[in-house]
């Protein structure tokens, strides 16, 4: 099942159905003259972010190609949910698992679909590689695994996500909205969520 239905979000007191979606596989095609594909990478908002939607936010860029660009805010978690919670919405019957899952508020487009953002030990036959050391997988299976103790290492639960028409993200960085930093693992997963902005900010290898 590559689409997850009828998944809800508690966030700001609303219930809001969601879908899990899969993403195209990048195509890992030049952005342009001279630009580097910035999937895999985190993009990090300049402390004059003029967007309050983005303000301090650290973004793990999934693809970043010549149609465009799409990413996943990482720290601003939002609710926890019960596995058996998120399985029940689905309609699954087996709501005795255990365990739960932080939420994430992925960004200002279509809050109604989610992602799976994980680490790369886990692969299943939609699973969308982000730059060789994480990944995304977007099958239901995915809640069952993490529930039996089967699904990857580490993993993050989003809802919505940021994105750029073609050229767009280009101009943000060429009026220094971004900073860019390598992809860690540990930003994504394990850090305070609190102290993302600023450890990423301390580790940023490009000013834009």
């Amino acid at each position: 099942m590559s689409l997850i239905r009828r998944l809800g979000l508690l966030a700001a007191a609303m219930v809001l159905p969601a879908t899990l979606f899969a993403l195209p596989a990048p195509d890992g095609g030049s952005v342009g003259p001279g630009s580097a594909s910035l999937a895999g990478q985190l993009l990090i908002a300049a402390p004059a972010m003029a967007d309050p939607r983005f303000d301090h936010t650290v973004i793990l860029m999934v693809r970043h190609d010549s149609r465009g660009a799409l990413g996943i805010v990482v720290n601003r978690p939002v609710a926890g949910r019960s596995l058996a919670s998120l399985l029940e919405a689905l309609g699954d019957t087996d709501t005795g698992v255990a365990g739960s899952v932080r939420i994430f508020a992925g960004g200002p487009v279509q809050q109604d679909i989610g992602f799976v953002i994980h680490s790369a030990d886990y692969h299943r036959s939609d699973t969308v590689d982000i730059g060789g050391r994480l990944a995304m997988t977007s099958s239901r299976e995915i809640l069952h695994d993490i529930a039996s103790k089967q699904g990857p290492e580490r993993s993050l639960v989003a809802f919505g996500y940021a994105g750029w028409m073609a050229g767009q993200l280009e101009g943000e960085m060429a009026v220094r909205a971004w900073f860019t930093a390598p992809g860690d693992p540990a930003l994504i997963f394990d850090e305070d969520r609190d102290k993302v902005w600023d450890e990423a900010m301390k580790r940023r290898t490009r000013d834009l």
